[in-house]
């Protein structure tokens, strides 16, 4: 792992934030969520003719038309969850699975699902030899969530829904919060925090312009179009 590219990523996250201070409210991330982006090796998650560009703030492909997402998104969105100690954490989009190292990091238990197999597989075998025994694994369409685990103290979803599905809201637990992108596929989104309190009662606050590959149903076919790949 290159300490430089380490440090350079840090700085990047540490920039745009200050530079999305009008949405966000505030100049800096939680300290936590930096020393785990500084503890995880991006460049392993990321395909071998791109390590060059790992440490970069932006995202890549990886195949299948979905991306890696920008180092400050993934730092972001794991801030937005505001992960308690003890902490149950349901992702919905495994990816690459570098999100989901990060928010193994910081949680007792990560529940991971991912609709595309051979990602999910790719992606369970590195997080397997970077010793991440805190992970449990399902391929599936992620708008049904993972009810048998329920509920979680934070959902978190690497993928743009056309609408917040109600199984993720139901599957959260009283205090917790989901942290989504909504809008259009190919389009500009919203990064929605989603926060259910003590009483059931479901407050939405919608927290940056984002730009996500769509979050793909089992059987449908929302992968990129060969422009955006």
């Amino acid at each position: 792992m290159s300490n430089a590219g380490v440090e350079r990523m840090l700085a990047d996250i540490r920039t745009e934030t200050a530079l999305t201070r009008r949405w966000l409210g505030r100049d800096e991330l939680d300290p936590k969520v930096m020393d785990a982006m500084a503890r995880v090796p991006r460049d392993r998650f990321v395909p071998e003719e791109l390590r060059d560009h790992a440490w970069d703030n932006g995202p890549l492909p990886i195949g299948h038309g979905q991306t890696i997402s920008q180092p400050f998104i993934v730092a972001l969105m794991t801030d937005l969850l505001d992960i308690p100690p003890g902490a149950r954490i349901l992702e919905i989009g495994t990816g690459s699975g570098y999100q989901t190292a990060i928010l193994a990091e910081l949680a007792d238990q990560v529940y991971t699902v991912e609709v595309v197999p051979p990602l999910g597989k790719a992606a369970k075998r590195i997080l397997d030899e970077l010793g991440y025994e805190n992970v449990h694994y399902r391929t599936a369409d992620g708008h049904l969530g993972w009810p048998e685990h329920a509920p979680y103290d934070g959902i978190i979803v690497t993928a743009a829904a056309r609408e917040v599905p109600d199984e993720l809201i139901e599957q959260l637990r009283p205090g917790g919060r989901l942290v989504i992108p909504v809008g259009p596929p190919w389009s500009t989104q919203q990064l929605m925090r989603i926060t259910r309190g003590e009483d059931g009662e479901v407050k939405q606050e919608a927290i940056l312009p984002v730009a996500f590959v769509p979050l793909v149903e089992e059987g449908g076919n929302d992968e990129a179009p060969e422009s955006v790949k």
